[in-house]
């Protein structure tokens, strides 16, 4: 059969459709939704050929047009902005909702995402084990080697400037922060950057960060340094962990001296004071003793000038008086009496104890009406005197009986 025979496609119903036809019932739904016939017309007669491409060409434009506008439209989410560009120069900036620009190539829109929390990772990439050493080794102020890794958090603040005033904006956020984090390290003491100071260097490093990408107008706002890791190298982490075991002895040790001194150094000032108001006292003491003692000189010398015997053997009582206090015998004065003599020493022993310290203290008023006179004795001593003024008085009575 040939492929040219006008009626193959009737005789073989299973077969491909023809073209025309479909072009045909094409065309009378295009003409119904328009309401009218697109081809010249000999009254209800079916257009030509003719007619059907020239409708077909005359509505592809307004296709091709309306489809074109279409395209002008977008839509910008929450906390995003939309930056237009009309030849490729900034026009305006919209805000979230639809909205619709001048379709490619006179416009185009580009949406940036204002609330989205970026990363940069400095010295590491995506997990602190894979280090990147190139960017992590730093040199401190003491010139020490340090091995840091940390991460910047930033926002966009102006999209704008974020698109059209640098190149990589996001590569110079990681350029300005390895600059900043540098600078700062190497004017830091390793000690100081390894513990008590990593939160200032990390918020002295923001600001720093923030001030340099200010400058070159970049569009991004710093929001937080995080420090990850900060170590000396791996090579001389043994010899390092050694200088802070070294340092922690010496730490320790200066804090027990200093508690030791914290408890010498007050006893010693306390005792060096009661000293000083000890002397201080016996001085004042001497001095007043002195002075009783020139008045009572002064006074005792009115009373001999005015009785000189009187007050010569009243001196001489009290002196004598003064000495036998102090001493450990007994005296005893016999004139004229019996020569059996009763001595309650327990009782002569109290009775000078209680009149010891009154005695001391004050002169008697009159004259001394005995004139035997004990001092403190302990009782063996007194049992001993005692016995042997018995022995001596038995072996005198038997002398006595003896005789013719």
């Amino acid at each position: 059969m040939a492929w040219n025979d006008p009626d193959w496609g009737k005789k073989n119903s299973g077969g491909p459709p023809d073209l025309d036809e479909l072009w045909r019932r094409f065309n009378q739904k295009l003409n119904a939704l328009f309401g009218g016939k697109l081809g010249g017309g000999n009254g209800g007669a079916a257009p030509s050929p003719g007619g059907k491409m020239t409708a077909s060409l005359g509505f592809i434009p307004l296709l091709v047009a309306l489809i074109w506008l279409g395209s002008g439209f977008y839509i910008v989410n929450a906390g995003e902005r939309g930056v237009v560009l009309r030849f490729g120069r900034f026009v305006e900036t919209t805000q979230p909702g639809p909205r619709w620009h001048l379709p490619y190539p006179i416009e185009t829109a580009e949406v940036v995402n204002l609330q989205q929390v970026r990363t940069v990772e400095v010295g590491y990439r995506a997990n602190v084990k894979s280090k990147v050493l190139k960017e992590s080794l730093m040199l401190t102020d003491d010139e020490n080697i340090i091995d840091i890794q940390f991460a910047v958090q930033y926002l966009l603040k102006n999209p704008e400037d974020y698109l059209f005033n640098n190149r990589s904006p996001d590569e110079s956020v990681h350029q300005a922060a390895e600059t900043a984090i540098r600078e700062i390290v190497g004017k830091s003491k390793m000690d100081f950057v390894l513990y008590e100071g990593r939160s200032e260097i990390a918020a002295r490093s923001a600001k720093l960060m923030q001030e340099i990408l200010d400058r070159y107008r970049t569009g991004i706002s710093i929001s937080k340094v995080t420090m990850q890791n900060a170590q000396p190298p791996e090579q001389v982490q043994a010899a390092f962990d050694d200088a802070v075991k070294a340092g922690q002895d010496r730490e320790r040790a200066k804090n027990e001296g200093q508690a030791y001194a914290n408890d010498v150094i007050p006893r010693a000032r306390g005792a060096a004071s009661r000293l000083l108001q000890e002397a201080d006292g016996y001085k004042q003491r001497v001095i007043v003793s002195a002075q009783g003692d020139a008045s009572r000189f002064k006074q005792i010398l009115v009373e001999y000038a005015k009785a000189p015997k009187v007050t010569r053997d009243r001196m001489y009582l009290d002196a004598v008086q003064q000495v036998l206090t102090n001493s450990s015998k007994v005296l005893v004065d016999q004139k004229g009496g019996n020569s059996l003599l009763y001595l309650p020493l327990d009782k002569l022993i109290q009775a000078s104890a209680a009149s010891s310290a009154p005695a001391a203290a004050e002169a008697p008023s009159g004259a001394p009406r005995a004139s035997a006179a004990i001092s403190n004795e302990t009782p063996p001593q007194a049992e001993k005197l005692e016995g042997t003024s018995r022995s001596r008085d038995a072996f005198r009575s038997r002398e006595r009986e003896v005789r013719p």
